[in-house]
């Protein structure tokens, strides 16, 4: 690497880019950003740049504007074919020209073209957006400003206009030039608690003595090397409510900007039941391409994504009902089948599936999830046994939409939970699929336990259906309700639920109210929500609830450019120009015609590296994008001509680098501190449990406890009884005792066996459970054998 004052493009020029600066407000659980890019033109001739970033899938871009040497410049959201023609016939007449544009195969994938920088001149592109937070299971608000853009997976020539084909090649961390700020304003009648981050933050400092407001910001320093997350929680965040918020004055009613927008939340109280279903097909997709080898995160002993991908699904096996059927797909550029078709859930095949995931490897090449999901959508339904899909990936795919419509138009047959693993997930992939389909997403990057996150959907999956479910409203005479966002089909307890609609109509009375009802019927019982709320409209200068009310239609229909239908385009094309949010079919573009004189000479082109997520000398299989890359498809054929080879030297390193790290892996795992051990052993024990949820009392078990076999016999309260039934109530104690902070992890597993001590020792239980805590030295409530 040539230089030492910032980052240098292939040609050793200097890159454009200098930082970027965010300024997060956050409100309740909504968020809206202003991020900024600043550029400056160092060479002496004139530049085209173009960048590729990420953007989280339910981000609502409304507003594109540049401050070029003093001077604003308001970007116009048009026709994507009209606004790329403008642009290219700015640029070549010599006028400073930008264009914001969604990529055509993802929602997650943005590109920023900046055409006819001048020698010397500096420019600030600034574009906002708004967004709601999602709800973690602790009750935090998690907010992540992404950073890491994957290489997204595909054939060649099989992406047309799209910034996701181009290849760029990586600098090392410490050469990256750019910078990240971001200072974060956290508003909420609630009152704020505290404030994480994967990150290093300030101090937060409460602006006001009840702790309803707050700010936070990144520590100096800090390179756009990762995704950026912050968790917020407040003191209250189950709270349903209404805003309604007010139209544009200046325009007409009747349309989506002019009357007033509505944004429902809900938390519906639906009862715990202990009464699982029983039922069910079952079947894992399992990513099992190149890219899996990446660790989970950037910590020295960091789990490779695959690895913890098996352990994850050992115990998602572990923890299915007895009646069940199962099946695992292995997928990357093919797939394979652990069973031709879904077998029926015994200790047989649950062995059998056991001993085929600890022979899983990341090593079938790239990431092409169509087929196999195709497959499984072929396979007969089996009558009384639902189908419940659970996709684990990195989400390093391509064809976003086609996948997202394939799994859409089989969504009455089943439901998809799917999991984005490491960095730079897609955002659109996960949450879609997920979405059309009346499923749950998960994203597990930093130190998240994937064993978490993943249990807890395997808990809504088995949660008792919610059927009959309605919306009402009871609205003054001459008002109605006109939903933006589908009618809810599914309800998960614990889960929060929004809606939006328009109010049509004139309200006769300053002070009128309406009410809305959710109602469900669960296990043959009725319930119903209602929340009663004021018509009267609050002003908003951003229009945000009618910014996430039009993003919320948007996404209902926007498939891409080339899977939606020819009249679902004409709906999003109307909504996406009459609220300014973009969408598939449009883009921003902004043209600075008040230049003393056309830009002159020719137009130099600049390919712009992208930083590797590790340092320099350290060779891991895992590369990632960040920030930029170029995107220079237009301008001339040229840059049509990387093909595949980046790919392919991607995946033959990672199989390279898994041989050269086998031993030092080794060598770090028998450094593990005791919290990883503790791991282990959980593991190890929940790998020793059958399919009826019982153990066996083997010396194998004994390794865990830690007691001999000789006195496990010895303390065995009645020898009548089954040996197992012994071996399985000190497994249960055992939980209890040592790995109670993993307890969402293994409740299901532990359900069953408690279920099948009582079948086997019934009234000796209590004595069993007293002996148990003796010989483990534990004191376990008695009461958690309650059957």
């Amino acid at each position: 690497m040539e230089g030492s004052y910032g980052l240098i493009s292939l040609q050793k020029k200097p890159v454009a880019l200098k930082s970027i600066s965010v300024t997060l407000s956050i409100h309740e659980f909504v968020a809206a950003v202003s991020a900024t890019l600043n550029y400056e033109n160092e060479e002496k001739v004139p530049l085209e740049t173009s960048f590729v970033f990420p953007m989280d899938e339910d981000s609502a871009v409304y507003s594109f504007e540049a401050l070029v040497d003093g001077n604003k410049i308001v970007a116009e959201l048009q026709d994507k074919m009209e606004a790329q023609h403008n642009y290219e016939s700015a640029i070549s007449q010599g006028h400073q020209a930008y264009l914001l544009e969604e990529d055509s195969y993802s929602r997650d994938v943005f590109c920023c073209n900046v055409g006819n920088l001048q020698p010397g001149s500096k420019v600030e592109l600034t574009l906002r957006y708004v967004q709601e937070l999602s709800l973690e299971a602790d009750g935090a608000l998690r907010y992540v400003l992404p950073a890491i853009l994957n290489p997204r997976y595909h054939l060649f020539g099989q992406l047309v206009d799209s910034c996701l084909d181009m290849k760029t090649p990586v600098v090392p961390l410490e050469d990256l030039s750019y910078t990240l700020s971001m200072v974060a304003t956290i508003r909420s009648q609630r009152g704020i608690q505290r404030v994480h981050s994967n990150c290093p933050l300030s101090a937060v400092e409460f602006l006001a003595d009840d702790k309803t407001s707050a700010q936070v910001s990144l520590a100096e320093g800090h390179k756009f090397d990762r995704d950026v997350e912050l968790l917020i929680y407040y003191s209250e965040v189950h709270s349903p409510r209404v805003s309604v918020e007010m139209g544009m004055p200046e325009k007409k009613p009747d349309s989506l900007m002019g009357d007033p927008s509505v944004m429902v939340s809900f938390y519906p109280d639906i009862p715990e039941d202990e009464a699982s279903v029983t039922c069910g097909e079952f079947v894992f997709l399992m990513d099992c391409s190149g890219s899996m080898q990446c660790p989970m995160n950037n910590q020295d002993r960091s789990q490779s994504r695959i690895e913890a991908a098996k352990e994850t699904l050992i115990l998602l096996l572990k923890s299915l009902p007895i009646g069940c059927y199962f099946n695992i797909y292995q997928f990357g550029s093919s797939y394979k089948e652990f069973f031709p078709k879904s077998v029926k859930y015994t200790q047989q095949t649950m062995e059998e599936a056991v001993e085929r995931i600890k022979l899983m490897g990341e090593d079938l090449g790239g990431t092409e999830i169509l087929a196999p999901l195709q497959s499984i959508y072929r396979k007969p339904s089996i009558p009384g046994h639902p189908l419940q899909l659970f996709v684990f990936t990195d989400g390093e795919v391509a064809e976003t939409f086609t996948v997202i419509k394939e799994v859409q138009s089989n969504s009455k047959k089943h439901r998809c939970f799917s999991f984005g693993i490491g960095e730079g997930a897609s955002t659109s992939l996960i949450k879609s699929i997920a979405r059309v389909s009346g499923g749950t997403s998960e994203f597990i990057t930093g130190k998240d336990r994937m064993q978490f996150k993943v249990l807890r959907s395997l808990k809504h999956s088995l949660q008792p259906a919610v059927e009959d479910i309605s919306l009402s409203w009871n609205l003054p005479p001459g008002v109605s309700a006109n939903m933006l966002s589908p009618e809810p089909t599914v309800i998960f307890r614990g889960q929060r639920l929004i809606l939006y609609a328009r109010l049509t109509g004139m309200m006769k009375e300053a002070e009128a109210t309406g009410e809305i009802f959710l109602k469900y019927m669960l296990q043959g019982k009725r319930f119903e929500d209602k929340l009663t709320f004021s018509l009267q409209s609050k002003s908003d200068a951003d229009f945000t609830i009618h910014r996430l009310a039009a993003k919320s239609f948007i996404q209902t229909k926007d498939l891409g450019l080339n899977e939606t239908p020819a009249m679902d385009k004409e709906d999003i094309l109307k909504i996406s120009i009459e609220s300014g949010v973009i969408s598939s079919f449009t883009a921003f573009i902004a043209i600075n015609k008040e230049l003393k004189q056309p830009v002159q000479g020719p137009l130099a082109y600049r390919q712009i590296p992208r930083p590797s997520k590790f340092r320099r000398g350290v060779i891991r299989p895992c590369q990632s994008f960040t920030a930029q890359m170029p995107c220079l498809r237009r301008r001339s054929c040229l840059a049509r001509f990387e093909d595949q080879e980046t790919e392919h030297v991607y995946f033959k390193k990672a199989l390279q680098v898994k041989k050269i790290t086998h031993s030092s892996n080794n060598r770090t795992n028998l450094q593990s501190d005791h919290r990883v051990v503790r791991g282990t052993e959980l593991m190890q024990l929940i790998d020793l449990q059958k399919a009826n949820g019982s153990w066996d009392l083997n010396k194998d078990l004994t390794k865990v406890l830690g007691v001999s076999l000789e006195d496990l016999l010895a303390a065995h309260p009645a020898q009548h009884v089954d040996s197992s039934a012994w071996a399985t109530v000190l497994a249960v104690v055992w939980l209890h005792t040592h790995g109670k902070d993993q307890k969402m992890e293994w409740e299901l597993l532990e359900r069953k066996a408690v279920a099948w001590i009582h079948i086997q020792a019934g009234s000796m239980v209590p004595t069993f459970v007293k002996a148990a805590n003796v010989l483990l030295k534990s004191s376990v409530d008695p009461a958690v054998f309650a059957p």
